[in-house]
């Protein structure tokens, strides 16, 4: 950013950039997270995990909270659906965000990582 090291803070080009960078920047880190979590060496989730009782606490069963997450991945739209602890509250979360940037919850972790935009299931018919 040549200009913001020339202090042109208020020119069209440095808002814009500014604007955008929760964009770009939470779609990158989106999608890593969201590889990371696609695996061929997972055991899936041990019942005994505290992962999975703590799911299961909040959600009343681990297939409910399945059933809600994965109804949030085929509502209409395009986004994410992330699945995220929050530390203060002591509590799990399934949340919609829309495209990048609208819809995170704020200082929770993102545990589980749901692409739902086209370019994730397009369906062939090979």
């Amino acid at each position: 950013m040549e200009r913001e090291r020339k202090g042109d803070f208020s020119s069209p080009e440095f808002a814009e950039m500014n604007r955008r960078l929760s964009w770009e920047y939470n779609g990158m880190r989106l999608h890593e997270l969201y590889f990371g979590n696609i695996t061929s060496k997972s055991d899936g989730l041990s019942l005994n995990s505290n992962l999975y009782k703590k799911i299961s606490k909040e959600w009343g069963s681990f297939e409910m909270w399945e059933k809600d997450f994965s109804s949030m991945g085929a509502m209409r739209g395009i986004g994410w659906v992330v699945l995220y602890y929050d530390k203060n509250a002591e509590r799990l979360f399934n949340v919609w965000i829309n495209e990048h940037d609208v819809g995170h919850f704020a200082g929770a972790l993102p545990i589980l990582v749901m692409d739902v935009f086209e370019h994730s299931f397009i369906l062939r018919d090979y």
